[in-house]
């Protein structure tokens, strides 16, 4: 049961106590699932807007759809204008703090005012110097403004971007300084990526394999380490997707990588990363434009990429299958004693087939103050 208080956030990350219904926090839901909508593939974040009428019966919802269209906020106030809602009085509520500043668009902050909303509630504030001081603006024009709602699902959506944008480039020229990276593996229950005999195929069963494909439908780009490309010689590949489609296949590692391996034969782009120097790798994968990786082992690169804290999200899919021994799903990742073990949010399970997927995230020093 969601309690009738939540927490809002400034940029300083001091929370304050504000009122939230729960009627607001479907709205602000759907706000989110408007948001992913939109297009991965730009240099902006995706989010979602939905606005309320002062009386709470009626809502249009709006998002952004990439470089140089208009923002979420933007949208909806067009969508708004269009059908007849009745602006005034309203409450708007956004995945993202509300925009200051003055770009290819007006700043959302200002074109909210101007409209006569009410009220703003939104998830993740916008800490960048490009766009950040919407909800100053707001308050100072007298609009109520909640913030921090579901921060976490807020960070997620915009995959840390906004966090590091530079002070002097184009926010639709701003390239992240490195991407959004996510963990993969599947384990039996006591957590075995392989039987002593070293077979692996397979450990899941068809749901979460196929699950897992839909996954990788979502990135950038697939990477794996030289060991684990050596031995397994994997594909790299979506299922069932065109070959001009598939994200860009990586190796990670000072091991060669064989031009007869089935990566390099399926006719993709495959990038070889001969270092193992970690935040070099993820360097190098925001300068060929990769925005969201997926890591798909092995453990040694996992478990050098989490010690070096370096991994956003964690997707961990179990099959109800004991083992006893065989290769292990982690390595060693840096932690002698409990007090320093890296800690991840559980935001997502999911039971597909006999097994089951969950989805973690890093915890940040804020928290999720849904």
């Amino acid at each position: 049961m969601l309690s009738n208080a939540t927490r809002e956030t400034s940029l300083s990350g001091v929370f304050v106590p504000r009122p939230v219904t729960e009627q607001e926090i479907h709205a602000l839901d759907e706000a989110f699932d408007a948001a992913h909508d939109g297009p991965l593939d730009t240099a902006n974040p995706r989010v979602g807007c939905v606005l309320m009428s002062a009386d709470g019966l009626t809502s249009v919802v709006g998002w952004h759809k990439g470089a140089g269209t208009p923002h979420a906020e933007a949208m909806a106030l067009a969508v708004a204008r269009s059908t007849g809602f009745k602006l005034h009085g309203s409450t708007a509520f956004v995945t993202l703090e509300p925009c200051a500043h003055h770009g290819r668009t007006p700043p959302c902050a200002v074109a909210l005012i101007e409209a006569g909303v009410r009220r703003v509630i939104y998830s993740y504030p916008d800490a960048s110097p490009l766009g950040g001081g919407g909800a100053a603006l707001l308050r100072r024009a007298g609009v109520e403004v909640l913030g921090g709602i579901n921060y976490q699902r807020g960070k997620e959506l915009i995959f840390s971007w906004l966090d590091n944008a530079p002070h002097d480039v184009d926010p639709q020229q701003w390239v992240p300084q490195r991407p959004y990276v996510i963990a993969k593996w599947a384990m039996s229950l006591d957590g075995r990526i392989a039987a002593a005999d070293g077979t692996s195929t397979w450990i899941t069963g068809e749901q979460a394999r196929a699950y897992a494909h839909t996954i990788r439908s979502t990135v950038d780009a697939i990477a794996v380490g030289s060991g684990t490309f050596h031995t397994d010689d994997p594909l790299l590949t979506v299922r069932d997707t065109p070959e001009q489609a598939h994200p860009l296949r990586v190796v990670v590692g000072n091991r060669p990588v064989s031009e007869g391996s089935r990566a390099c034969s399926a006719g993709a782009s495959l990038l070889h990363v001969p270092t193992r120097d970690l935040p070099c790798f993820v360097e190098t994968l925001s300068h060929n434009s990769v925005r969201r990786v997926l890591v798909d082992g092995g453990p040694t690169l996992v478990s050098a990429l989490i010690a070096e804290q370096l991994v956003d999200e964690l997707h961990v899919y179990v099959a109800p299958k004991l083992l006893g021994a065989g290769k292990s799903a982690f390595d060693d990742a840096g932690v002698t004693t409990l007090t320093a073990a890296h800690h991840f949010s559980v935001v997502e399970t999911q039971r597909l087939g006999e097994d089951v997927f969950i989805r973690l995230v890093a915890t940040t020093d804020l928290g999720d103050a849904s």
